[in-house]
Order: C-alpha cells, then structure tokens, then sequence
C-alpha cells in the first residue's frame, strides 16, 4: 500500500501561509484543508481573510466558511469531520495539504484530543457573571493567575478564557493536562512546514492586513452580525474590538484600527511561541516556495512525482 502524506502549513497570521500552500497543491496535484478556526464560518468573509473566490475556485478547499455563526463547533468535533474528509480524499491522492494557524485544531489532526471531565455549571456561571459585571480584565487576570507556563490561548476572546478556567477550577488541571494524555497513531505520516519572516515584517504585513480589511468594509460586515456579538464565533479578533467601538467602550475609529492591529500582533507573536516548541516542524521563509517543495519531495520519496533536483 503507497503511503500518504499529510502536509501541514504553520505559521503566525500574514506569514504567507494561503500562497505557499496554493504553490503547493498546485505542483503536488492535490486539495487543501483548512484547520484556521476563524475561517469556518461563512458569514465572516473579510475578518478571517477568507481565501478568495479566484483561490478558491483555482484549488479545491475544505473547511473554509462550511459553517454558521450560529452553529456550535470545537476542536474535537473538528478532528472527528477533519479525520472523515482525509480518509475520503486520500482514496484519490497520496498527498494533502493542510493550512492553518490555530495550535489546537492542528494538534487535534496530529495527535488527537481527549475528552475533557464534565465542567462544574455553577463555576462556569460564576465566570460568565463576573465577565459581565467586570469585563474582560476580569478573566485575563484570572487565566495569568492560574495558567500553566507552556498553555497559550487569545486573551481577547472571552469564551476561551472562560473555557480554560471552568476547566482548571473543576478539575485541577488546565486542559493541556488532558490532550497530552492521548497522542492517536495516524495512519498517515504528517510532515510539518513552518513559515517564518523578521518580526518587523510580519508586523508590517499585518498592519497592512488590518487597513485592507477596513477599506474592504469590515466594519460593515460586523456591524451585520452585531446582535450576535456574544456568539463564541464572534469572540475573535477584529470583531470585539469594533463590537467595543459600536457598544461605546471605545470612542475613536483610529483607536479602534490601532487595537485590531495591536491585538494581532500579540497573536502572532503568541502562534510562533506555540509553534517554536514543536521539534518536528521544518522552517522556512515563505519566499524559499521551491526550497519547500523538495523539501518535501525528499522526504516524501517516490510518490509518483518526477523528481527535482534538491535546493537544500
């Protein structure tokens, strides 16, 4: 039996992760898989940087806006659908790419996620009122208080704040204790290709990302789904800050850019210490295209693909 290769692309948001893996499963002759969290949601086209139509259209994808704000979804309902779709489509290929910046669905992919004891209600309700009489300061001093050193979350987002301390305060554990007691063997080999710039220009990139979304008329399409702002799929970059703007917390437009570019920052900076501690990711530039691609050739071997001669 020919063996099959997962790809995974990694890396802090406006690396450059959607373009290596279009280069990608276009030489490899392949589809793409999403595992951005963010992207899952069809109504949130310009927030998430949604692949465009033309990319879209170009390469086959999957899970990219396959749901609605409304529907409830985690990782571990991710790894469930996401493990069918890789079944299903490696009866047609030997190799697919897999994209994405959220730490936990690629671990839910890579190793699998256990399942979690049930949560105390009464603690999760303290949480919500303290949330709502005190804000988000509230749960931020909370989770620094509590948090295990290596546990890595986006502290602007509320609901995963609140999910990690019902965790800690009904078990003992935080919830990395429980998905590092379970590592599911695949039966398929994943190789891991992270993508890295000079922090000042994956600074420059997102700050660039954040004026292109205004002017694509991301204030607009939060203001859309306003009345749904407490829904776990609007807890999320981009959308709190302006939902904080259109509430009054916030006066100013400029402030409220200057924060989404601030809160993003963070965030990358967040994914590349999460990502840095996996021994088993192969880093490249996002420009090295050809360099990656025997990369993984090499690694790959005879996978039915003429061979190239190595850049490495």
């Amino acid at each position: 039996m020919k063996k099959k290769f997962l790809v995974f692309i990694l890396g802090p948001t406006c690396v450059g992760k959607t373009s290596i893996s279009l280069f990608l499963a276009k030489k490899l002759k392949t589809e793409i898989l999403s595992c951005d969290s963010r992207q899952f949601y069809k109504e949130l086209k310009i927030g998430t940087s949604m692949p465009t139509k033309k990319e879209l259209n170009n390469i086959t994808h999957h899970f990219i806006g396959h749901l609605s704000i409304h529907d409830n979804y985690n990782a571990k309902l991710f790894e469930i659908d996401c493990l069918k779709k890789i079944s299903k489509l490696f009866e047609k290929y030997t190799i697919l790419i897999i994209v994405g910046g959220s730490g936990l669905y690629e671990k839910a992919i890579t190793e699998g996620l256990s399942d979690i004891p049930k949560i105390n209600l009464n603690i999760r309700n303290n949480l919500i009122f303290n949330f709502k009489k005190n804000g988000i300061y509230f749960l931020q001093k909370e989770f620094l208080k509590k948090k295990n050193k290596e546990d890595i979350i986006d502290i602007q987002n509320p609901k995963r704040l609140i999910r990690y301390l019902e965790i800690i305060e009904s078990t003992g554990h935080s919830p990395s204790f429980f998905f590092k007691k379970k590592k599911n063997k695949r039966n398929f080999t994943i190789l891991k290709i992270g993508l890295i710039m000079c922090r000042d220009n994956i600074y420059f990139r997102i700050n660039s990302r954040v004026e292109n979304m205004i002017n694509k008329g991301l204030f607009e399409e939060a203001k859309l789904y306003y009345d749904y702002k407490y829904l776990n799929s609007l807890q999320t970059i981009g959308y709190n800050e302006i939902y904080n703007f259109f509430s009054k917390k916030e006066n100013s437009i400029n402030k409220t850019i200057e924060k989404i570019k601030i809160n993003t920052r963070n965030y990358a900076k967040r994914q590349i210490t999460w990502y840095k501690k996996d021994k088993k990711i192969k880093w490249f530039n996002p420009n090295e295209k050809d360099k990656i691609l025997n990369f993984l050739l090499k690694k790959m071997g005879n996978t039915g693909f003429e061979p190239v001669t190595s850049c490495l």
